[in-house]
């Protein structure tokens, strides 16, 4: 009973560390990605 208990619990753990692995993954692709320049409209919105 302590071994299915102990396989269930693992289970459950290597689903959140690949899910969390795949978060930190797509961060970072995210932020290797250059961003689109703003319009000179936005950009004028925000400085005023």
């Amino acid at each position: 009973m302590a071994l299915s208990i102990a396989l269930t619990v693992s289970k459950r753990l290597q689903i959140v560390a690949v899910t969390v692995l795949c978060i930190m993954a797509s961060q970072l692709v995210v932020a290797s990605c250059t961003p689109e320049p703003a319009s000179y409209a936005a950009r004028g919105a925000l400085i005023r």
